[in-house]
């Protein structure tokens, strides 16, 4: 039975899962103790929200160790850190509104993993390039015969524009690669810093076959971009949970 000020206090939620499912062992956030919050066959994770909630490493790490148990459970939909419900009452009424929308996304991730990839240009790359690229070939001559400040900043200008150029047409390539692999795929921001960013929905019995090819793309593309790969994830990317929150 569920004392008072656990049912009256607000909730941190750490996912959503169907019911029948084993509660998670891990502590929460701060140390609390979780438990699953029953209703119209769904099931969310919670604990008392602590007084002060901040993104220290021990409970980030706790908030992904509940998700990690709730995973191998089967289907999640997983919260961010920090998402709150104000009491028991709001989040189960937030179960019976949502339920048909939360149950269809269940099963679009049930099996599932995400993947995350991203790609940075490499900057060593120049000598290649200029091989390649016979604007930058003349430029890099004409700095070589006549070199002053302005041509050695154009130079850089032009060899920079280059790269950025070349990590894009490889994150391409990349994108080319993997996306026939997955399930669904959510293409994340990018800039000069960053040419790829992008989060895979992947069957889990797939995920082997989508690291040996993102292998090979990583040794085919090195010159150009640097990839790396975080997984697997909980399928934050794929989910789209509406919490009534109470802050953050």
């Amino acid at each position: 039975m569920t004392d008072t000020a656990t049912a009256l206090g607000p909730l941190y939620v750490y996912g959503i899962t169907p019911a029948g499912i084993r509660p998670p062992r891990a502590c929460g956030v701060g140390g609390a103790p979780v438990r699953l919050l029953a209703g119209s066959g769904l099931c969310a994770a919670v604990s008392p929200a602590p007084g002060q909630i901040r993104a220290r490493r021990r409970d980030l790490l706790a908030h992904q160790n509940v998700l990690g148990e709730l995973l191998a459970e089967g289907a999640v939909l997983p919260m961010r850190f920090a998402v709150l419900s104000p009491d028991q009452d709001t989040l189960l009424s937030q179960l019976r509104t949502d339920g048909p929308r939360l149950a269809a996304q269940l099963e679009v991730v049930r099996g599932c993993v995400e993947m995350n990839v991203k790609g940075t240009p490499v900057p060593d790359c120049f000598t290649d390039l200029v091989r390649r690229d016979e604007k930058l070939r003349v430029l890099a001559q004409r700095t070589r015969r006549r070199p002053d400040y302005e041509a050695n900043v154009r130079l850089g200008e032009a060899l920079a524009k280059a790269v950025r150029r070349e990590a894009r047409r490889a994150a391409d390539e990349v994108l080319a690669g993997l996306t026939p692999l997955a399930v669904r795929v959510v293409e994340g921001p990018v800039d000069d810093e960053r040419a790829l960013s992008a989060s895979f929905l992947l069957r889990a019995d797939d995920e082997d076959l989508f690291r040996r090819t993102l292998a090979g793309q990583a040794r085919d593309l090195g010159g150009r971009l640097a990839l790396s790969v975080t997984g697997p994830l909980p399928c934050y990317s794929f989910v789209e949970t509406r919490p009534a929150t109470a802050g953050r």
